[in-house]
């Protein structure tokens, strides 16, 4: 006879019968449940926190490009500028263009400059200390970027060095309560750019991922990079670019492109130190090598409390066994099999485990929502992980309630009646 059917025998009385017994003894089943309660609250609480950290940071690498290698401009702010001026001018267009003509394993780049401001952006209905960025085209869809409004500026744009601009939501409702933001105007320094699009805002919780700034475009002005260039001065020791993004061709390796690129610049740029390359895809190997061993420790933890829970289970299960020796010698004497009385205990202990769980799960949610409130941590919730955690749980209350119900049915009637 399977498990299953051993306990589905007759299953509803059994179950208000333990209900009941259980009723009647409210408080020790209530400290009975609460290492159940928080075992399960805790697996699904941590799997909801590694659960949202994993989705937030696939989100953020999106806007890194998990295929694209990103070029930073680190050209020295001391006296040192100077020496490094003579061997190089920083990062530039033209790099980009040398790198996609020699090497055939990048497929598209976008080149970016962060424009210096003298004050903040301003229009008829407000104004914003938002940044502005000279972008090339392909910047958005290599940062994996839509439009909510309007549209993006083209390649034709940025060839006639056109006076546009595409905004994300945040800025665009600083600078235009109203709503009414595309065909509109704003100053950027003393250049007026009209709005022709407004970016879909991603809700990222947060702006930096492994120490690199990500996300971000909801507070940004966005204008054609050959505008930004010829029409926004800039001292003459400055970089002409502050970033490059470089998509790779698919199946490439990206570690060995990095570092065929790394040296090409070194090359180009006189074996100063003046750019930093990121690797997004490692940055994403780190972060899921931390969430491991956070999920794993919390885990380990969690599952310290079930067994805890577990173990109390069986204390006050082996507690009812000495409460209720005339109980179960009456029960042997009307005739009831051992197999009845270890059905009984482990109905009541497996109703224990279910209500124990249920409650967890409800815990859980509690636990996890309250994490977002105050550490603004990214939660999600899996049904996978809810129902592991809850099977776990009755599994464990169930494996600790079979030593009392064994020890139930062993009594001997005759001297479980003269108990009383």
């Amino acid at each position: 006879m399977s498990f299953v059917s051993f306990l589905s025998k007759d299953l509803i009385p059994d179950i208000r019968s333990a209900l009941s017994y259980l009723s009647h003894h409210g408080l020790r089943t209530f400290l009975t449940l609460l290492g159940m309660i928080f075992g399960v609250g805790a697996v699904i609480a941590m799997l909801a926190v590694s659960e949202g950290g994993q989705r937030e940071a696939l989100a953020m690498i999106e806007t890194m490009g998990a295929n694209n290698l990103i070029i930073h401009d680190e050209s020295p702010t001391d006296d040192t500028l100077i020496d490094v001026r003579q061997h190089t001018a920083g990062l530039s267009v033209a790099d980009a263009k040398a790198i996609a003509d020699s090497m055939p394993f990048v497929e598209s780049w976008a080149a970016i400059r962060e424009l210096p401001l003298w004050d903040d952006l301003f229009s008829p209905e407000g104004s914003s200390s938002a940044e502005v960025w000279a972008v090339s085209p392909e910047y958005f869809s290599l940062s994996g970027l839509d439009v909510d409004l309007g549209e993006l500026f083209s390649i034709e744009d940025d060839q006639q060095y056109a006076q546009k601009a595409v905004l994300g939501d945040a800025v665009a409702r600083q600078l235009f309560p109203r709503g009414d933001a595309i065909g509109q105007r704003f100053k950027v320094n003393s250049l007026w750019v009209e709005v022709i699009g407004i970016l879909a805002d991603r809700q990222l919780s947060g702006e930096d991922f492994q120490g690199e700034q990500v996300g971000g475009e909801s507070g940004r002005a966005y204008i054609p990079l050959s505008t930004g260039l010829t029409r926004m001065p800039r001292d003459s020791m400055d970089a002409e670019l502050s970033q490059l993004k470089l998509k790779i061709k698919s199946g490439q390796n990206l570690f060995a492109s990095h570092d065929a690129i790394k040296l090409f610049l070194d090359r180009r740029h006189g074996n100063q130190e003046d750019f930093r390359i990121v690797v997004p895809a490692r940055l994403l190997a780190q972060q899921n090598q931390t969430q491991q061993i956070f999920t794993v420790v919390m885990c380990v933890v969690a599952g310290i409390s079930l067994v805890v829970g577990g173990i109390g289970i069986m204390n006050i299960m082996l507690a009812c066994v000495l409460e209720r020796r005339s109980e179960i010698g009456l029960l042997r004497a009307v005739g009831a099999r051992r197999s009845d009385v270890v059905r009984q205990f482990l109905i009541e202990t497996t109703v224990i485990a279910l209500l124990g769980a249920f409650l967890g799960i409800i815990a859980g949610f509690v636990i996890a929502y309250g994490v977002n409130l105050f550490s603004h941590w990214a939660i999600a919730f899996s049904l996978l992980s809810i129902l592991g955690a809850a099977i776990v749980c009755a599994t464990i209350a169930v494996g600790f309630g079979v030593y009392p119900a064994m020890a139930a049915s062993k009594l001997d009637p005759v001297a479980a009646l003269q108990s009383e």
